[in-house]
């Protein structure tokens, strides 16, 4: 069954969105944040926006506090886990003020360790970093967990660092395994319960469960609020390469790889496939088949119809001709009639 046009105007609309956020056209995004767990890293995501951002001749400036090398299409390393905040922060703004017509893209590589030291000053921090050609993205581990006092820390009536973080992002991507995502698919076209995986299981010793951080590709849930303030909410699978973008030889740009999770072969029911192969076939317009083969034409053709019979004789008007069979039950009075 063909699309409806609502639900083809979604796909249109929201692929057209993650393909503006991811190459930050527009200044869509002025702040993203990606949470990622052990069972799927968001690191393949930031190495998304990096190479997006060196194709569009955006400069790159990344702040590490995990990261030791710097890494590849990167302009501009600030090894912010060898310094004191203030020593990086003078030179993060440095780097900013060079060429400030220019667009750049900050890059952190992880906000849990600012998350734990400077939780009530984090907002001000970061916000102070965004200007109308510098974008933020950050990575933020789910994980990881926080402790609520102490130097730098929040105090018990104070939001959280996460809190914090939620409100004041723009766009918030959440990382699943590809694998994990199935999995609990498949459990629920089942009526079963969903499975657990790594720390969510419960169980002693597992960190990680089967199928975590797959090297196919992993699920994007994003959440993305317009200026008007509505949310946009959609899931994405974003396939790992190599070249992030392949250029058609025919057209001779740029074509996106990132597809809607629904799209994705293995995330299809039967029926979904079943019908998207009749689309391709062109066969998607209707629900029957129009044309008739050979062998239907002849048996319709070979078809005596009743009132054939009524043609054969010759002025008996509208006969009609009726045998009785033995569950007939014959009564002469209603005959008569």
């Amino acid at each position: 069954m063909a699309p409806t046009p609502s639900l083809q105007h979604r796909r249109t609309h929201n692929l057209l969105l993650i393909s503006k956020l991811l190459n930050q056209r527009d200044a869509s995004s002025p702040f993203t944040l990606i949470f990622d767990s052990l069972e799927q890293s968001g690191k393949p995501l930031l190495a998304e926006y990096v190479k997006r951002a060196n194709t569009s001749k955006v400069q790159v400036v990344f702040v590490s506090f995990e990261t030791l090398r710097k890494p590849r299409d990167v302009d501009v390393f600030v090894e912010a886990w060898k310094q004191s905040l203030q020593a990086w922060q003078k030179a993060v703004v440095d780097c900013l003020k060079v060429d400030q017509s220019q667009k750049k893209l900050l890059v952190f590589d992880s906000l849990n360790t600012l998350a734990a030291t400077q939780s009530s000053n984090l907002p001000g921090l970061l916000s102070a970093f965004i200007t109308p050609t510098t974008s933020l993205l950050a990575l933020y581990h789910t994980d990881v967990p926080i402790a609520t006092s102490g130097p730098g820390g929040r105090d018990a009536y104070s939001p959280s660092a996460l809190t914090l973080l939620r409100y004041l992002a723009t766009t918030i991507f959440t990382t699943h395994s590809i694998h994990h995502v199935l999995a609990r698919k498949a459990a629920r076209d089942r009526s079963f319960a969903e499975p657990s995986f790594g720390l969510e299981e419960g169980v002693e010793g597992v960190l990680q469960g089967l199928g975590a951080n797959g090297s196919d590709g992993l699920v994007l849930e994003m959440e993305h609020r317009r200026k008007s303030g509505r949310g946009v909410r959609e899931w994405y699978f974003l396939p790992i390469r190599d070249d992030v973008l392949k250029a058609t030889p025919s057209v001779g740009r740029a074509r996106e790889i990132v597809t809607l999770l629904e799209d994705h072969p293995q995330y299809r029911s039967p029926e979904e496939s079943t019908a998207g192969a009749q689309e391709g076939d062109g066969e998607a317009g209707t629900t029957f088949e129009l044309g008739l083969t050979d062998k239907q034409r002849r048996d319709r053709e070979g078809v005596v119809l009743p009132y054939f019979d009524a043609q054969k004789g010759g002025g008996e008007g509208g006969r009609i001709l009726y045998d009785m069979g033995e569950e007939d039950d014959f009564d002469e009075e209603e005959d008569e009639i």
